[in-house]
């Protein structure tokens, strides 16, 4: 077993608990392994993976995020308000991802201004703002539902490329586009040096504030673009529903992927295999028909123990 003491689990952790969720639902299901299965895994995760992959460099920082979810279905809205003013042509569905995306940062900047200029702790300011852009969707659509009636707009929520769900491709590339951000790039190395000593990264001459400003803006425009995917893939918004829990999914995925809750170290590819397995867990609790007012249980418990594990390593 000295084979066993080699492997670096602290790195490798989250790829072979997915290799064993993998193989353990591919034996108790015969359907699991079918391609529209798994396409359909991989469809449902990638609107919560894509906002994941932004909450890992908030994270990272020493942060956390609780309004995503409400963030989204406000980015959502205005997105499909967009596209119905201006017709609801190719052209229309262009200005209503530019209006999510927007509405996603302008959210994405004012967490990060409360929480570096208000000086408002993470939690505090992000749990404040959940409140804030909830009420806001449900006001402008007077707690109904954003509906859409472009045919472009629907054909893009649902279409594929080369046989994979576009929202797939999407979050592949940003997957590689942030992975890129994060380890290549010297804001990726500002940014775990403020998350593991703030006070040595001020030292050092790291604009703290910045960084940690840019990681809630960039969250910000992930929601936008995740908005956009899903209500294309729907057509419709809901006010009171649109990305409801989706702080919850985003968090899980990205500590089960090996992100550090205190901040300093995380990665994407490793929030990438977080979604995916938060995905199989799903997929699988309602293959088995486990209620799936339990799923949550089973997020909530796999956030603790993996808090506690990660405390336990320090």
């Amino acid at each position: 077993m000295k084979w066993l003491r080699k492997i670096d689990f602290e790195r490798f952790g989250p790829l072979i608990a997915l290799v064993v969720l993998f193989t353990v639902s591919s034996i108790t299901s015969e359907f699991f392994l079918q391609t529209q299965n798994l396409l359909n895994i991989f469809r449902q995760v990638s609107y919560t993976g894509i906002i994941a992959l932004g909450m890992t460099f908030v994270i990272v920082g020493g942060g956390i995020d609780l309004s995503v979810g409400s963030l989204m279905a406000l980015a959502g809205g205005v997105g499909i308000l967009t596209l119905n003013y201006f017709g609801g042509g190719a052209g229309a569905v262009a200005l209503a991802l530019d209006a999510a995306v927007l509405v996603g940062l302008a959210g994405g900047a004012v967490n990060g201004l409360l929480v570096t200029v208000g000086r408002v702790a993470p939690f505090i300011a992000t749990l404040g703002t959940m409140a804030v852009y909830r009420s806001l969707t449900l006001y402008i659509a007077d707690a109904g539902e954003y509906r859409a009636s472009s045919q472009p707009f629907g054909d893009l929520g649902m279409g594929a490329a080369l046989g994979v769900p576009i929202p797939v491709w999407v979050l592949i590339a940003l997957t590689a586009v942030f992975a890129v951000v994060l380890n290549q790039t010297p804001f990726g190395r500002y940014l775990c040096a403020v998350g593991s000593n703030e006070r040595v990264a001020r030292y050092s001459a790291i604009r703290v504030n910045w960084i940690r400003f840019s990681t809630y803006a960039i969250v910000g425009a992930a929601v936008g673009v995740a908005a956009f995917l899903s209500a294309a893939r729907m057509s419709s918004m809901s006010s009171s529903g649109g990305g409801l829990n989706c702080e919850l999914d985003a968090i899980a995925a990205v500590i089960i992927g090996g992100t550090s809750l205190a901040g300093g170290r995380g990665s994407i590819v490793g929030t990438l295999i977080g979604v995916v397995i938060l995905g199989i867990v799903n997929n699988m609790l309602s293959m088995w028909g486990v209620s799936p007012y339990l799923q949550g249980t089973v997020k909530g418990a796999v956030i603790i123990g993996t808090a506690l594990i990660q405390r336990r390593r320090q």
